[in-house]
């Protein structure tokens, strides 16, 4: 039986987070969590594993005081993301959803290049750092920049359609895109994910490491040189799932 590890969850209070949030606390095999943000989950809302849950509201513009150096991290897991729409600008989209997330990423890492440590990001099955368009251009210069940072291993999802989302700014165009990509999905497994599935493959993922993925998920390698990462699409994560007791 493997040792227990550490976790630690940048933006867990978003949809998938909240997911991912409650498998890591029900895990026996991670024996702390933490959830540093901008926002924490209500304690209301926590059901189980309290006992091992650390949480931490924190300030992006000065991730330095965060403390997220001071602590020893064996898995990190980043959902933090936006849409422009919410963040009012293509300026501030960038900020929260590339710059807060690379700014974080680097400040958990340890300084002790010798540790075994492992990065999983959640990013978007469009992520292309060379699109024209500035959400999957976002995402894929995240991506690049992320697998620069120098964790022993980097998983990167990149899922479809998030279907069992409930956003407060739900808009008419994404819930028609939704139902369209849950008639897709009848017809092919890269179409959309239910982000419960979603969060209990990341949490898995985060305990298996690259290197013990089932076959069956098809990780991808991706990256280039000395920035490589391993991808998991949409089909991938759905199949996680599924394999994940």
């Amino acid at each position: 039986m493997a040792s227990p590890q550490t976790a630690l969850i940048i933006g867990a209070t978003g949809q998938t987070g909240r997911h991912l949030l409650q498998n890591l606390l029900e895990s026996s095999h991670f024996s702390h969590v933490g959830e540093y943000g901008r926002r924490v989950t209500p304690a209301d809302e926590i059901t189980t594993g309290k006992d091992k849950l650390e949480q931490k509201a924190i300030d992006f513009e000065k991730i330095q005081e965060s403390g997220l150096k001071q602590k020893k991290w064996d898995v990190v897991f980043i959902t933090l993301g936006t849409m422009k729409v919410n963040a009012g600008s293509a300026e501030a989209f960038e900020k929260i959803d590339r710059e807060y997330v690379l700014a974080a990423a680097k400040e958990a890492r340890s300084s002790d290049s010798s540790t075994p440590q492992r990065l999983v990001y959640l990013s978007s099955g469009s992520a292309n750092s060379s699109s024209p368009f500035l959400y999957p251009k976002s995402k894929g210069l995240t991506e690049e920049g992320l697998a620069r940072l120098g964790y022993s291993d980097t998983i990167i999802f990149r899922p479809g359609f998030l279907a069992g989302a409930n956003r407060a700014d739900h808009r008419l165009t994404e819930a028609v895109f939704g139902k369209i990509c849950g008639v897709l999905s009848y017809i092919t497994a890269a179409a959309e994910i239910n982000i419960s599935a979603l969060g209990k493959a990341m949490a898995e993922a985060g305990r298996l490491g690259s290197e013990a993925l089932p076959p069956a998920v098809r990780p991808i390698q991706a990256g280039k040189n000395s920035a490589k990462f391993t991808a998991i699409n949409n089909a991938g994560a759905i199949k996680l799932a599924k394999l994940t007791k």
